[in-house]
């Protein structure tokens, strides 16, 4: 097992479970690999107490109240905060064999984030918080959490067993009924087991990759809950449908947690931009959305919907839209399987059609924000 530690101060912002932006000063990115594979990712930044409170609050970064962890006994309130959170595991193919030092994947994230600021990897709900510092008070009061003593290193140094795993969960779990916080807990804990249930997935799958180095780490939650995928009585199953196709098909892929949907990282010849699968089970439809990486700005709105229309006469399947309140560009493709059956050569039909007419169109789109009219751009695309 090697680590790599970064330390460089580079600003990157995050959405918390509502959309908001918050901003840290990262002080150090670290990486772990055993047998070249990247198996963390880990972030560290300092937060003011005012921003630490904010994390506590919203229990950002997954930041859970478990028992003995930021029970604020030590900290004082007027000095900064130390805060080391770690990529989920299910995450790692986004960035899996693209960088071979820390340095070029600070670059990287540096670059993302201000090109693509709502990509998967700058939501808060998509990392685990480690442990909380305050490393200029004497005695360095602080603590870690839950996630710490489960994470791919820490089951590497126990000796990659499952023993590892237990004695934490026994242990975390053993601390929480103490403590009471079943009922003290202002959250539900049940929620806190089911992101629990979703972390340990990840980390078996992780365990079966290195029991199986000629395997690979599942990057899909291959099993979701009943209730997240229970649609009407006999009716189809769209959202495992879809899981399936992009599981066999080799796509890197999460779902976004508490919706019926998943969000799908692309590359094209163009450029880089995410995408959107959704699942409208009692309706029986699939919708599939490329979000261009390029939102139009106030000033541009009206020549972009010119071009987009330009764009959109003619089309067969799937069209632009363009969200004139936030400049928000996108390709839709949908289809309406009631009475019907969704198969697998109808969701990739709809998928590589739509990721083929963003990446054909985007240098369009990036001509008219450069300048050019939407007659020029349209040429520039369709010549």
């Amino acid at each position: 097992m090697y680590v790599e530690h970064h330390k460089q101060l580079f600003k990157l912002t995050f959405l918390d479970q509502l959309g908001s932006p918050v901003s840290f000063q990262i002080d150090t990115l670290s990486l772990t690999r055993y047998s070249e594979r990247l198996i963390e990712f880990r972030l560290s930044f300092h937060a003011s107490p005012e921003l630490y409170e904010q994390i506590n609050k919203k229990s950002l970064f997954n930041l859970k109240p478990y028992p003995g962890n930021f029970s604020g006994e030590g900290f004082l309130t007027k000095l900064d905060f130390e805060i080391s959170v770690m990529l989920k595991p299910n995450l790692l193919s986004f960035v899996q064999g693209k960088f071979t030092t820390a340095d070029e994947f600070s670059n990287y994230l540096s670059q993302l984030n201000r090109l693509q600021p709502d990509h998967l990897l700058f939501s808060t709900e998509n990392w685990l918080c480690l442990s909380v510092q305050q490393p200029n008070v004497p005695g360095k009061p602080g603590c870690q959490t839950f996630w710490a003593g489960i994470s791919p290193a820490a089951i590497l140094e126990a000796g990659a067993s499952s023993e590892g795993i237990s004695t934490g969960i026994v242990n975390f779990f053993q601390a929480w009924a103490e403590a009471d916080l079943a009922e003290s807990s202002q959250q539900n804990p049940l929620n806190t087991i089911e992101e629990i249930v979703d972390v340990l997935k990840d980390l078996a799958d992780f365990g079966n990759a290195l029991a199986n180095p000629s395997s690979k780490i599942s990057t899909q939650e291959d099993q979701l809950s009943d209730m997240d995928l229970q649609p009407p009585m006999g009716h189809q199953r769209i959202l495992e449908e879809a899981i399936r196709f992009f599981a066999e098909d080799d796509w890197s892929f999460a779902k976004i947690q508490g919706q019926p949907a998943l969000q799908i990282g692309c590359q094209g010849k163009n450029g880089e931009w995410n995408c959107y699968a959704k699942a409208r089970e009692e309706q029986q439809q699939f919708i599939f959305y490329s979000i261009s990486p390029i939102a139009a700005p106030e000033d541009k709105r009206g020549t972009i919907a010119h071009f987009l229309t330009r764009a959109n006469y003619g089309t067969l399947i799937g069209n632009f839209e363009l969200d004139f309140s936030d400049g928000e560009i996108r390709y839709k493709t949908s289809i309406d399987v009631e009475g019907d059956r969704l198969t697998p050569a109808l969701i990739k039909r709809l998928v590589y059609t739509n990721v083929a007419m963003m990446d054909e169109y985007l240098p369009g789109i990036q001509a008219v924000m450069a300048g050019e009219t939407p007659e020029q751009a349209i040429a520039l695309v369709e010549h």
